[in-house]
């Protein structure tokens, strides 16, 4: 069985940071899922609250056991909030953002090592992010696409209270580190301290990271692994008016999974 979830959101209400490309690039993974032979739903903007996020991940780890694969996409903002755990060494945490963010926070990298740890053993996970995941706010100059883009970052201080702001101004001392080993193949569209940028090609937005990676993987044999996909995208990023360097956390063996089965 392959089961997957392409999140997409443009609209975030009350945060003044609305995003064009990200239905777009769940629209488009879920096409490259569905013609792979996944199972295979969408989550919206609005559809796309914290709630129905997490909801939408139990729910494919759930159903799937040994030998099955799930996939998630996300594309939307991304941020970082203060360190709680003390197991930072940046002492940030980095988060994804729903739709209700404002009203409800995100969904921090803690939370989501959490649900994908659900997977029955022998289940193929793997997320793919398309977002920004620290740094500030910033916009790009000269875009390869067809208009200027703009950072899939949105700011703490648009959601976080006084006192957290505060708390994540402040400079601490060396935090402890606690094993971070996950099973899940993580593919995301920047190292944590770059951003992952909106763009247009031909009229269309998208991001950068998928428009790239996709157009990359139809140009690759069947035969093809994750190691020879991220070598592929690599070759188009980072470009000069894109500074996103893609990342693959994978183990040895994930390396040479064929993509996306």
């Amino acid at each position: 069985m392959k089961l997957a979830l392409c999140i997409g959101i443009n609209d975030y209400p009350g945060t003044e940071n609305d995003l064009s490309g990200c239905r777009n690039d769940a629209d488009d993974w879920a096409a490259a899922l569905i013609a792979r032979g996944f199972d295979t739903r969408r989550l919206l903007d609005s559809a796309a609250s914290g709630a129905a996020i997490r909801a939408g991940i139990r729910d494919l780890l759930g159903r799937a056991t040994d030998g099955d694969a799930v996939v998630i996409t996300y594309s939307g903002h991304g941020t970082w909030v203060p360190d709680e755990d003390g197991d930072e060494p940046d002492h940030r945490d980095e988060a994804l953002c729903p739709h209700d963010i404002a009203e409800n926070g995100p969904l921090i990298d803690d939370e989501l090592h959490e649900l994908f740890a659900l997977a029955a053993p022998g289940v193929r996970t793997v997320l793919i992010a398309d977002s920004c995941h620290s740094g500030t706010l910033t916009r790009l100059n000269h875009p390869i696409g067809d208009r200027p883009g703009r950072a899939r970052f949105l700011p703490p201080s648009t959601f976080l209270t006084p006192q957290q702001r505060l708390r994540a101004s402040l400079t601490t001392g060396p935090r402890k580190s606690r094993d971070r080993a996950s099973t899940t193949v993580l593919l995301a569209g920047c190292r944590d301290a770059e951003y992952s940028y909106d763009a247009s090609f031909d009229g269309r937005p998208n991001g950068a990271f998928t428009y790239v990676a996709l157009s990359s993987l139809a140009a690759l044999p069947e035969s093809a692994t994750y190691r020879d996909w991220l070598h592929a995208i690599r070759g188009r990023l980072p470009s000069q008016d894109y500074p996103q360097t893609p990342a693959l956390q994978a183990s040895k063996a994930q390396l040479a999974w064929p993509i996306l089965t």
